[in-house]
């Protein structure tokens, strides 16, 4: 029996094109796919796929594995994975997206969903999935499903206009880098007729990733965009992720906007329409982002990290909106999925709808001084994790949880959160608190203990 956990990860399919991944197993995976939404009574599956070179053959092999099992297959053809939800959700059946978001060109994988967009991770679906496959998929012995094509672009790029109204916005310039990601095959519909002025960055189509990777949380990847938001005088600059799912704000000055900040902003604008309505937030998510939504009237709800744990939260509470500080953003509205585009829809509107610069606007929601992800390669991550914990956990007014890693609330409100990497030898820190030298000086402690 052949062993899959190298490539089925927390919440996806990824590995290299090739060695992990080829279009036979694509097939497989298709197959077991088939057999599991088929027990939910699915009668179709739509199947979207990135720019990378790998993805239309592993689509259509993952197509043929699907209708083997006597299920049709509806096929969006180039499309970005929150366009793939989107699908999902106005066509009511799974769906299954060929892409490998940020990761190096050599890399594909298939992100899949439930009809309405629900997730499927290792405790929804993938680890049947992959048990499925590593026994070998059964044959089906009816007829088999059928194929067709349907252009949703517009579709989808209607849907997030109205949800958010930007024809009454003060004229912007925004700058946009698509990294030769999806986000240059969306943004040109969805902005089109707005009173945005595009300034394009790496808008072509290319899987080969020319000019930087397509992925924003490394700030060597927001370097262009900077400048250009600088050369032009832009009120904004958006970043997008490979497949578009996530986006990266940074402002006149070409500054960074944090992602807590970027979920606060949006939260407020999504309470103004629902007065107390729910926010989830991950649990390395500032701080501020908890005491805003309680002051402008929300509930806030903290969770752990990942779509899969999101979204399952969002629906228990029937939360309006959530965050991640990874720029990953959910809207109950787009069928709790994340949708980068939506969220920058969000920002831009709060920036169009008054006179201040984003800099100014953005401000209101930042209260606390963060690390960012540090990362730290370890040989026994639960070793240094309880090294870690009995560190801190006998302080006086100390409190730790391990809702998601280890969580350690200093007096005085500074923090951290250490996790262990899913796929790597690799811890995560995150530390935030009120100064840079409390920043400095209790990352330098937890360091010290973790590299020991």
């Amino acid at each position: 029996m052949r062993d899959l956990s190298g490539i089925v990860k927390a919440y996806d399919i990824r590995g290299i094109v090739g060695e992990q991944l080829d279009a036979e197993l694509a097939a497989q995976f298709g197959g077991a796919f088939a057999r599991l939404v088929v027990a939910e009574a699915a009668s179709a599956v739509v199947i979207g796929h990135d720019m990378r070179q790998s993805s239309p053959g592993l689509a259509e092999a993952f197509a043929e594995g699907v209708t083997a099992q006597g299920i049709d297959v509806i096929r969006i053809g180039l499309a970005s994975t929150d366009q793939l939800y989107f699908a999902s959700g106005m066509l009511n059946v799974p769906g299954a997206m060929f892409t490998a978001s940020h990761n190096p060109a050599e890399y594909n994988g298939i992100k899949l969903c439930r009809a309405g967009a629900a997730p499927v991770g290792q405790e929804s679906g993938l680890a049947e999935i992959r048990e499925v496959v590593e026994q070998g998929v059964p044959e089906f012995a009816g007829a088999n499903g059928t194929v067709t094509d349907r252009d949703v672009l517009d579709d989808y790029a209607a849907h997030l206009r109205k949800l958010v109204d930007l024809s009454g916005s003060r004229p912007l310039k925004l700058v946009v880098d698509a990294g030769n990601g999806m986000a240059g095959h969306t943004v040109p519909t969805v902005f089109d007729g707005l009173p945005i002025e595009i300034v394009p960055l790496y808008f072509e189509l290319d899987g080969t990733f020319p000019n930087h990777e397509a992925n924003p949380l490394d700030p060597a990847n927001l370097v262009d965009v900077q400048r250009m938001v600088r050369e032009v005088n832009a009120d904004a600059g958006i970043a997008f992720d490979g497949d578009a799912d996530r986006c990266f704000v940074v402002d006149e000055r070409g500054e960074p906007v944090s992602p807590s900040t970027i979920t606060a902003l949006v939260a407020v604008r999504e309470l103004s329409r629902e007065p107390g309505g729910t926010v989830i937030h991950n649990l390395i998510t500032s701080r501020a982002v908890p005491e805003i939504v309680a002051e402008h009237g929300g509930v806030p709800v903290r969770s752990r990290v990942g779509h899969s744990f999101i979204k399952a939260t969002m629906a228990e509470t029937d939360a309006i909106f959530g965050g991640e500080h990874s720029a990953h953003y959910y809207f109950r509205d787009f069928w709790r999925a994340d949708t980068g585009m939506l969220a920058a829809m969000h920002v831009l509107a709060a920036l169009g709808e008054q006179e201040r610069p984003l800099s100014e606007l953005a401000s209101r929601y930042e209260r606390y001084v963060a690390s960012g992800e540090i990362n730290s390669t370890v040989d026994d991550q639960v070793a240094r994790l309880r090294a870690v914990k009995e560190a801190f956990s006998s302080r006086n007014g100390t409190r730790v949880d391990e809702l998601d890693g280890l969580t350690v609330e200093l007096p005085g409100g500074a923090w951290f959160n250490l996790r262990a990497s899913n796929t790597e030898p690799l811890l995560r820190l995150n530390v935030e608190a009120a100064d840079e030298d409390t920043v400095r000086s209790l990352t330098d402690e937890v360091l010290t203990i973790i590299r020991a």
